[in-house]
């Protein structure tokens, strides 16, 4: 334990033993090494000498959380809370293990707490800023951003900023903030990205010199390499410069592959699995229970976010965004189960399914109001419709397609969420996973032909105005002329596409036309005829 650390904890150790002391010092100094387990151990026998002591409750619940045992740094952490109420650290601490518990709502009231104890923390601002905007609070993130920026300068909190005002739609003042990112530093991966992130803005083509340099820096990381490398190939498109665009695509894509592997028999495979478990509907729900969901299910960059704009442009629709729920509840089932999914599917009951869709419709209550329904528009729900269907009788499906080819080539040009869509970075892995999409997207339209409408992008694009009308019906609300003006819609977008559904609808989006015989290789892997000139 250094100095620094041992003067810094004194005071919040007063009235413990020399030998409690003694282990707290252990467990601190373990915990700077990042050696959770040898910290928990020296903790716990401080504990035993003073079971109650408020810090080491708390330096015991930063060793649990370190080794993913969240339930028991929650109930360390309440603990001292109830010694020390006033403790911002400790308020700090329990907000961290609330979030990882997965009450949202308590964490938020946690990190407010601490920044009211400590106004003039920092970290204290960014954790509340991240949690509000990981609830999909932007609106209120950004003044608690500012504020943590106000009080010290910190690069997370600049990206994190930047991209809130970019989700409510501010796209001026998100280039601003990154594009300061990137004056202060020319190596700035994550900036460059966010700047390409703006779809709508066309890069500066000073800028494709400046990013080129940057890349021939032999200490440049992996991260910021790759991110670098997509917004280059953005600049390059902007600038009609196609084929440098390409072979800057194909690099900054196989190194991300390297990164994040995707194995696409064994995706293949589940995916035949669960469609072999629903080779037909199980007997679920008798009722219309989940008559107020919407899911909306796609390949990623198909046109998902639009149609949810659109729809959450209509005042008896709620737009939720990209929602987990569905997910949550299908994986407490297989935990509850010790079985994977679909494996139980076989054996699932009426009761069984109806329970699930409770447990679905508690989960996203925040989004009911009454006489009104909600989008869930989690584009990865299509390899779940079945189930989703099953639990939800009532609900409906919309189902995204657009052209294979400018679909995947748009999930080619795009550096999604770390941990995300691993299969879009090589053109084979592509194709794989389009045909696995499509054989499941066509069965679930000759199973549920009532309640799924695929809904094509290239027919909203040439007929809006028919194709909103239908989709209204389709949901079970009456036309409204605001979903045709869905751009001028407030609200919050968290996807790619962020910046592109508050533009009207543009007819020339086609990229895949423009990188001719480069594409060919996609084009053979999705079983279509080669490029040829006009």
């Amino acid at each position: 334990m250094t100095t620094a650390t041992q003067a810094s904890l004194e005071p919040r150790l007063a009235g413990l033993s020399d030998q409690a002391n003694k282990l707290v010092a252990t467990g601190a100094a373990a915990l700077q090494r990042q050696q959770a387990q040898a910290a928990e151990q020296a903790l716990r026998g401080a504990l035993a000498e003073s079971p109650e002591h408020p810090e080491i409750l708390r330096l015991l619940a930063i060793a649990l959380r370190l080794q993913n045992k969240n339930a028991e740094a929650l109930i360390s952490l309440r603990r001292a809370a109830v010694q020390r109420p006033d403790d911002a650290l400790i308020q700090n601490g329990l907000g961290t293990a609330l979030d990882a518990n997965g009450d949202r709502h308590g964490a938020i009231a946690a990190f407010r707490r601490a920044c009211d104890l400590a106004p003039h923390s920092a970290p204290l601002w960014a954790n509340l800023g991240k949690t509000l905007s990981d609830a999909g609070r932007f609106e209120e993130a950004v003044p608690v951003l500012e504020r943590a920026l106000q009080i010290a300068d910190h690069h997370t909190t600049r990206l994190r900023l930047a991209y809130a005002l970019r989700v409510l739609g501010n796209a001026d003042a998100a280039a601003q903030y990154y594009r300061d990112m990137v004056v202060r530093n020319p190596a700035d991966g994550a900036a460059w990205l966010g700047l390409a992130s703006l779809k709508t803005r066309t890069s500066a083509a000073a800028d494709i010199p400046i990013m080129q340099a940057a890349l021939l820096r032999p200490q440049l990381g992996d991260d910021d390499r790759i991110s670098i490398g997509f917004a280059l190939a953005q600049a390059l498109d902007d600038h009609a410069r196609y084929p440098d665009a390409f072979d800057v695509l194909m690099h900054a894509n196989a190194q991300t592959r390297h990164i994040r592997p995707w194995n696409r028999a064994e995706f293949s495979a589940h995916v035949d699995a669960v469609l072999a478990a629903f080779a037909q509907a199980p007997a679920g729900v008798s009722t219309k229970q989940g008559d107020e969901v919407i899911f909306i299910v796609s390949m990623p960059r198909a046109g998902s976010s639009l149609a949810e704009q659109i729809l959450a442009s209509h005042p008896l629709i709620e737009g939720a965004g990209e929602l987990d729920d569905l997910t949550a509840v299908i994986a407490a089932e297989s935990q509850r189960r010790q079985m994977q999914f679909p494996a139980w599917i076989a054996t699932t009951s009426a009761q069984d399914w109806q329970r699930l869709g409770q447990d679905y419709l508690g989960r996203t209550a925040r989004w009911q109001q009454p006489g009104m329904r909600f989008t869930d528009k989690l584009p990865g729900n299509w390899l779940r419709v079945g189930a989703a269907l099953a639990m939800l009788p009532g609900a409906r499906v919309i189902d995204c397609r657009r052209d294979r080819l400018e679909t995947c080539f748009s999930c080619f040009r795009e550096l999604f969420t770390e941990g995300t869509q691993a299969f879009s970075y090589d053109l084979d892995d592509l194709a794989a996973y389009w045909r696995a999409y499509d054989r499941a997207s066509r069965h679930w339209q000759a199973l549920y032909p009532q309640r799924l409408r695929a809904q094509s992008y290239e027919a909203l694009v040439a007929e809006p105005e028919r194709q909103i009308a239908e989709l209204l019906e389709f949901c079970g609300v009456p036309y409204d002329g605001a979903c045709s003006r869905f751009h001028e819609t407030p609200r919050s977008v968290r996807t790619a596409s962020a910046s592109q559904v508050r533009e009207p609808l543009m007819r020339d989006t086609a990229r895949a036309a423009k990188y001719g015989a480069l594409l060919d290789p996609l084009r053979t892997a999705l079983d279509m005829p080669q490029f040829r000139p006009q």
